[in-house]
C-alpha cells in the first residue's frame, strides 16, 4: 500500500557539519594510534574513561597493543564487586520488570575508597608508563592525556540485547527490559553526572558505537562540534523498532527495510537517547545528544527553560504507527505526585497525539464513557490480566475516530491509546518510561514473554471524572487561531492546561518568521515536501527539512524563518515548546 502520492526524501543518518577541525579527526585504529604515538612521545600517564557499555576488549586490547603501559590500573577493580554494586542499588532496581526508581547519588557510591585512594597515590608517584582505563578512570587522575570513550544508548540497548551484560554484572541472558531498567534508573544517572564533571577538560573524544570502526576527535573539536548546535537547527538521528501493534507506514516514509514484519517506533527526537551525528570533513563522528544538554544547557535549552529544568531537555518527539498494524495498548500515565513519591522523578509523562495519517477504521481511544462503575472495570481488568475473561474496552471507553491533522491532547491520568490504523506523532514530555498497561489485547511480545501489565499503579492515577464529555470538550482538536496573513496562519493545537508544553500549526505559502523568544523548541514537517529554515540574522545557514522529519531549534539560534522549498507549494509545521 503506498501512503503518499510523491517519493519521500526523510533523511536517516542527519548530520551537522563542523567546519575548520577536519584535521583534528582520526577514523580508525592505525590513524588514533598514530595520533596519540605523536602526543605520549615523552608523556606518562595516559587516561582513558569509558561510558559503562564500551567494548573493552576492543579498546583496552588496542591501548595496551598500541601505547605499550607498564602499568595498568583497571577501573572494574576499584568498583566493589558486582554482587555488592546490586545491593546497594536495590532499592532502586524494585522488583518490577519495567521501572525502578530514580538514582540520585554518584559514583563514588560504588567505589572502594581504600582501592581508589592507593590508585591515586600509585598515579602520582609512579615513573613507568601508566594506563588509568574504565568507567571512572579520572577520579585516580586525569593524567596527560585524558580520553572520553562514548557510545549511544540506542546501542547499548542492542549490546543488551545480544547479551551484554549490565556493567560488572554476569546477566548476559536476563531479560533485556531489567537489563535496560538497571541501565535507565542506576548506571546511565551516575554516568550521565560524572561524564558532565570531566566533559569540558577532555582532550580527545572517541566514539567506540561500532566496534572495529573507531572515530576520534581533539577535546577542542569536540567543544566545537557542541558550540555548532547550540547556534543553528539540527536533527536527531532517529532509530526505529518493531512492536507487536507496529505498522507498515514508516517503511515507505522514512525508506526502510520493506522485508521486516513492521516497525512500530521511530524514536527522532528523543534528545535522552538519541545521538548526532557530526561531520568532519570525511568522518562522520556519533555523539549522544545527551551530551550537549549536559555541557551547554543553556545554550540549548534557553534560560528559562534551564531555570525551571535544569540541564535536562523537557521535550520529546517520536512516531508510533500502527497503519495496517494493531492497537496499542490501553495505558495511563501517572500524575506528577506519584511519580515523584514512588519513581523518583521531578516531572510526568503528559503527552498527546498528533494524527499524520489514518485509515479506515483509524481512531484513538481516550477518556472513559459517562457513568460506567469504576470499581467493576478494575475487577474486570483483573480478570483479563488473569486470564479468565476478554477485557471489554467498548464498554468502559470512548473511540473517537482520526482524521489526519487531528490532535488529541493526554494529560497524566487519561486513559488512552491509538487504535489500528493511525500515525501518531507523539508529543510529549521526557520521562517517556512511565507508561501503565491496563489491557494489552491479552498480546505478547516480540520476545515471547507477556507484555509487563500495571493495573495497581494504573488504577491509583486514572482520572475517572474525565468521561466522554469533558474529553469532547478539552482534550479533542482544541484549535485556536492566533494569527493570520499574507501566506501563512498559526494555529494552537494545545496542549491542555494541566500539561507545561506548548504546540501550534504553522501552514505556510511563503516566508513567515516565527519567534523563538529566546528558548529552544523541537518542530516537525507535517505535510509538505520540504521546507527551509533560515536565519534573519544570518547566525546560521540555510537548512533544509523533509516531511515528518523532527528537528530542533536551539535556543542560542534566535528568531528564523521558514518557507516551502518548492514555490507555490503549502506545508504545515508542528512546533512544541515549554509554555511559560
Amino acid at each position: 500500500m503506498k501512503y503518499l502520492d510523491w517519493k519521500s526524501n526523510y533523511d536517516k543518518y542527519p548530520e551537522t557539519l563542523v567546519l575548520e577541525y577536519d584535521h583534528e579527526a582520526f577514523a580508525g585504529w592505525a590513524n588514533i594510534n598514530a595520533s596519540l604515538n605523536r602526543i605520549m612521545t615523552d608523556k606518562k600517564v595516559l587516561t582513558v574513561d569509558c561510558y559503562p557499555g564500551v567494548d573493552n576488549d576492543e579498546v583496552l586490547g588496542n591501548l595496551i597493543r598500541e601505547f605499550k603501559p607498564q602499568r595498568i590500573i583497571d577501573m572494574e577493580d576499584i568498583f566493589y564487586d558486582g554482587e555488592k554494586i546490586t545491593d546497594l542499588m536495590k532499592n532502586n532496581l524494585t522488583h518490577d520488570r519495567v521501572r525502578g526508581i530514580m538514582y540520585y547519588g554518584s559514583i563514588l557510591d560504588f567505589i572502594d575508597e581504600t582501592k581508589l585512594s592507593e590508585a591515586k597515590h600509585l598515579a602520582a608517584s609512579s615513573k613507568d608508563r601508566l594506563l588509568i582505563y574504565g568507567f571512572g578512570a579520572a577520579l585516580v587522575t586525569r593524567g596527560d592525556i585524558l580520553i572520553y570513550a562514548d557510545l549511544a544508548r540506542w546501542e547499548i540497548q542492542q549490546r543488551y540485547r545480544r547479551g551484554m551484560p549490565n556493567y560488572k554484572q554476569k546477566n548476559y541472558d536476563e531479560d533485556f527490559l531489567r537489563k535496560y531498567k538497571r541501565g535507565y534508573f542506576a548506571e546511565w544517572r551516575i554516568a550521565d553526572k560524572h561524564k558532565k564533571s570531566i566533559l569540558d577538560d577532555i582532550d580527545f573524544y572517541l566514539d567506540t558505537n561500532t566496534v572495529g570502526k573507531p572515530k576520534m576527535v581533539t577535546g577542542n573539536a569536540f567543544s566545537s562540534a557542541l558550540k555548532t548546535v547550540t547556534k543553528q537547527p539540527f536533527r536527531l538521528v532517529p532509530y526505529f523498532d518493531p512492536g507487536v501493534w507496529g505498522g507498515q507506514w514508516m517503511k515507505e516514509i522514512c525508506n526502510l527495510n520493506r522485508n521486516e514484519d513492521n516497525f512500530a517506533w521511530a524514536f527522532d527526537g528523543v534528545p535522552e537517547e538519541n545521538s548526532i551525528y557530526f561531520r568532519f570533513g570525511d568522518i562522520r563522528l556519533e555523539s549522544p545528544a545527551m551530551n550537549l544538554t549536559l555541557s551547554r544547557p543553556e545554550e540549548f535549552l534557553g534560560q528559562k527553560t534551564f531555570a525551571r529544568f535544569g540541564a535536562e531537555c523537557p521535550l520529546r518527539f517520536d512516531l508510533l504507527d500502527t497503519m495496517d498494524g494493531q492497537n496499542l495498548s490501553l495505558q495511563v500515565h501517572p500524575d506528577t505526585d506519584y511519580i515523584h513519591k514512588k519513581f523518583g522523578m521531578p516531572y510526568t509523562q503528559d503527552e498527546s497525539y498528533y494524527i499524520l495519517d489514518a485509515g479506515d477504521s483509524g481512531g484513538v481511544y481516550l477518556g472513559l464513557k459517562e457513568s460506567i462503575d469504576s470499581s467493576q472495570m478494575i475487577k474486570d481488568l483483573e480478570s483479563a490480566q488473569s486470564g479468565t475473561a476478554q477485557f471489554d474496552v467498548e464498554k468502559y471507553v470512548n473511540f473517537f475516530p482520526a482524521k489526519k491533522y487531528d490532535h488529541f491532547l493526554i494529560p497524566a491520568g487519561t486513559i488512552h491509546c491509538s487504535s489500528k490504523n493511525c500515525m501518531v506523532l507523539e508529543i510529549s514530555a521526557t520521562p517517556y518510561i512511565f507508561t501503565f498497561k491496563l489491557w494489552d489485547w491479552d498480546r505478547v511480545g516480540l520476545d515471547g514473554l507477556k507484555r509487563p501489565i500495571h493495573i495497581e499503579d494504573g488504577k491509583a492515577v486514572l482520572r475517572f471524572n474525565r468521561t466522554t464529555e469533558w474529553v469532547e470538550k478539552n482534550l479533542i482538536n482544541r484549535f485556536e487561531q492566533v494569527r493570520v496573513g499574507d501566506g501563512y496562519s498559526e494555529i494552537r493545537t494545545g496542549l491542555h492546561e494541566l500539561e507545561f508544553i506548548e504546540t501550534r500549526v504553522f501552514t505556510i505559502t511563503q516566508r513567515v518568521e516565527i519567534e523563538s523568544n529566546g528558548e529552544f523548541a523541537m518542530l516537525n514537517l507535517v505535510d509538505g515536501k520540504a521546507v527551509v529554515i533560515e536565519s534573519p540574522g544570518n547566525i546560521f545557514l540555510p537548512y533544509e527539512v523533509n516531511y515528518a522529519e523532527t528537528f530542533i531549534i536551539p535556543a542560542g539560534a534566535g528568531n528564523y524563518t521558514a518557507r516551502p522549498c518548492i514555490d507555490g507549494d503549502s506545508v504545515k509545521l508542528l512546533k512544541a515548546n515549554v509554555r511559560f
